[in-house]
C-alpha cells in the first residue's frame, strides 16, 4: 500500500467496505464487479475535511470517458460523494488494474439525456430509482486527465 492509500478513508457502509478492500489489495483483480456489472473504486477530497475518501461505484463508458450515477438507491438527497465532487473535482480512480487520476463533471442535461438509456441497460435498477425520487439523479463524467 502506497502512502496515500494509507490516508484513505474507505467508505463506512459494511459492504463497499469489504469490496473496496478486496478490489485494492488485490491490485484490481477481485471485486471488480458487483451483480455482474463493472465498478471502479473512486477517491475524492472531502469538501470540508480534504481528508481523501474511498468508495466502490457501477461505472459505464462514453467513449475514452468512465460516466458514474449519483442514484443514492432513489433517496431524495444526493450522495455524499456527489457533492465532495461538485467542491473538489479532481479524483483517483482504479478501474481493473489501472489506477489514473481523473477530473469529474456533472453532464448537462442534453448529454444526460443521450447516455442515459445505456446506463439504465447496463444496470436497471436505475431507471426506478429515478421514479422513487423528485430530484433529477446526475450523471458524472469522469475524464483521465494523467495522459
Amino acid at each position: 500500500m502506497s502512502a496515500s492509500d494509507s490516508e484513505v478513508v474507505i467508505s463506512p457502509t459494511g459492504w463497499v467496505a469489504d469490496q473496496a478492500r478486496t478490489y485494492e489489495e488485490s491490485g484490481g483483480t477481485r471485486g471488480a464487479t458487483m451483480q455482474g456489472v463493472p465498478c471502479l473504486l473512486l477517491d475524492y477530497q472531502g469538501r470540508k475535511t480534504g481528508q481523501w475518501r474511498r468508495t466502490v461505484l457501477i461505472y459505464g463508458r462514453d467513449g475514452d470517458d468512465y460516466l458514474i450515477v449519483a442514484s443514492y438507491g432513489g433517496a431524495d438527497q444526493h450522495p455524499l460523494w456527489y457533492l465532495n465532487l461538485q467542491a473538489n473535482p479532481d479524483v483517483r480512480l482504479r478501474v481493473g488494474t489501472e489506477r489514473f487520476t481523473a477530473r469529474a463533471e456533472t453532464l448537462p442535461p442534453e448529454e444526460k439525456a443521450r447516455v442515459w438509456d445505456s446506463l439504465v441497460e447496463l444496470f436497471a435498477p436505475y431507471a426506478e430509482y429515478q421514479k422513487k425520487t423528485g430530484r433529477d439523479i446526475p450523471v458524472v463524467r469522469l475524464t483521465r486527465t494523467d495522459g
